[in-house]
């Protein structure tokens, strides 16, 4: 799947190798790159150019990744890839509780990377407001409360169905633990993932979702509802 004509990307990286490797990835696939090499530069660049998706190193000279991603989702929701050598579970879970749309480790694989894009590309082009949400075998009715798979209806509970819905409105995105305790049993139970995992295997269950769509697990950091 090409990149249409016209689709911008941003890295800000301050390694001038890393952002020559991202640059002919991304060139590849027909991308129009820009490049910054510290956090302020980025921010600035960010308002000039307007990129499709920005790709964000966590460790710059001066702003780091974390304080820019806190800035921009001030004023901004572009997608952001972090691609970064920290690898922690705690260093995942911050970036996307700040509004990181994703997170891949260095070193990586140009195909990875790409995928990783293909997949906040296609989120970002649904409409949160959509009253329908339809990927694979799976059909959700938001309105209605209506679930089918492969056509057939599947009952669910209400607390069932709120987990599926967050997952299904940012589907392709990493939610993390955090923010789904936060969502569904408010903000006293974010400690509690044995509720989320609980339900995690019930929805599973119950969907019995072959393969396309799946809910993934991100093990210690969240759940996606990845699709082809």
């Amino acid at each position: 799947m090409k990149a249409q004509n016209g689709m911008t990307a941003l890295v800000i990286d301050d390694e001038k190798q890393m952002r020559s490797l991202v640059r002919l990835v991304l060139e590849g696939e027909r991308y129009r790159v820009f490049e910054s090499e510290t956090g302020a530069d980025g921010l600035r660049a960010i308002i000039a150019w307007k990129p499709d998706v920005i790709i964000l190193d966590l460790g710059l000279p001066d702003l780091g990744g974390h304080q820019v991603l806190e800035r921009l989702r001030e004023w901004s929701s572009t997608p952001v890839l972090v691609l970064s050598v920290r690898d922690s579970a705690e260093e995942k879970v911050k970036a996307l509780d700040l509004g990181a749309d994703d997170y891949v480790t260095k070193p990586f694989g140009s195909e990875e990377l790409l995928a990783r894009l293909r997949a906040i590309q296609r989120r970002t082009l649904r409409t949160t407001d959509e009253p329908v949400f339809e990927a694979g075998e799976l059909r959700i009715d938001f309105t209605a409360h209506l679930v089918e798979v492969r056509g057939k209806p599947v009952k669910l509970t209400a607390t069932e169905f709120a987990l599926l819905k967050i997952l299904a409105r940012h589907a392709g995105k990493v939610i993390t633990q955090r923010q789904l305790l936060r969502e569904i049993w408010g903000p006293q139970a974010e400690t509690q993932a044995q509720y989320l995992r609980l339900y995690v295997t019930y929805l599973r269950r119950k969907l019995a979702l072959q393969h396309n769509p799946r809910i993934e697990t991100e093990p210690r950091i969240g759940y996606r509802l990845a699709y082809d």
